[in-house]
């Protein structure tokens, strides 16, 4: 019976660290470990109570919504982007348009696919995913422009947020079985580009 606890005793060890007794935590005031994500906590609520930031969501929502901008709007988001790139709310920015905008607006869509049954679904698809390749993308990438050099770019995360959050959930699998005539051209492009590696220039790679 010891040979057989003898493997686990080194990862057991490893979760419980040390047997000192930990020194009491004030909830005043968060312990030097949770700093980062306190102040990280901090700042996106910062970021989203900011003027300039609220200008740029209520845009991005409105471009999910299929409007578009407004005269001189694209400028003027763009210099609100570059003046929250200086502040030290700017390294939030991606992560706040991909876990909170771009959720949001590609609820939009996943919910106007779900309207249609049977093989209607593949239709509204290829049609959903047309505006958002030609119309939707590019206009993201042309507000968040100012945002460069990040690990994954706007066009990068939106494509994949389509195939996550989209795709997925309305079972893209069971649309292709359903589609007994040839797929549209659309959804063959979609399929190019959202698969990994994608095509040279257009999908998340």
């Amino acid at each position: 019976m010891t040979r057989g606890f003898a493997p686990i005793l080194p990862v057991e060890f490893h979760k419980m660290g040390s047997f000192r007794r930990p020194r009491p935590r004030f909830m005043s005031s968060p312990v030097l470990s949770d700093l980062p994500r306190f102040q990280a906590t901090r700042q996106a609520l910062q970021l989203s109570s900011s003027s300039a930031w609220n200008s740029v969501q209520t845009a991005v929502i409105n471009v999910f919504k299929g409007g578009g901008l407004q005269s001189n709007e694209l400028y003027a988001l763009n210099e609100n982007i570059r003046r929250l790139l200086k502040s030290e709310l700017g390294s939030f920015i991606t992560d706040y348009f991909q876990n909170q905008l771009l959720a949001k607006g590609l609820f939009f869509v996943e919910e106007k696919i779900k309207l249609c049954e049977g093989e209607n679904r593949i239709e509204v698809l290829a049609e959903v995913w047309d505006h958002f390749f030609t119309e939707t993308l590019p206009t993201l990438q042309a507000i968040f422009y100012p945002v460069q050099g990040q690990e994954l770019t706007i066009r990068q995360i939106s494509l994949l947020g389509f195939r996550d959050l989209v795709l997925l959930k309305v079972k893209l699998g069971d649309l292709l079985l359903l589609a007994q005539s040839k797929l549209p051209s659309s959804i063959v492009q979609m399929l190019l580009i959202l698969q990994p590696g994608g095509t040279p220039g257009s999908g998340p790679r």
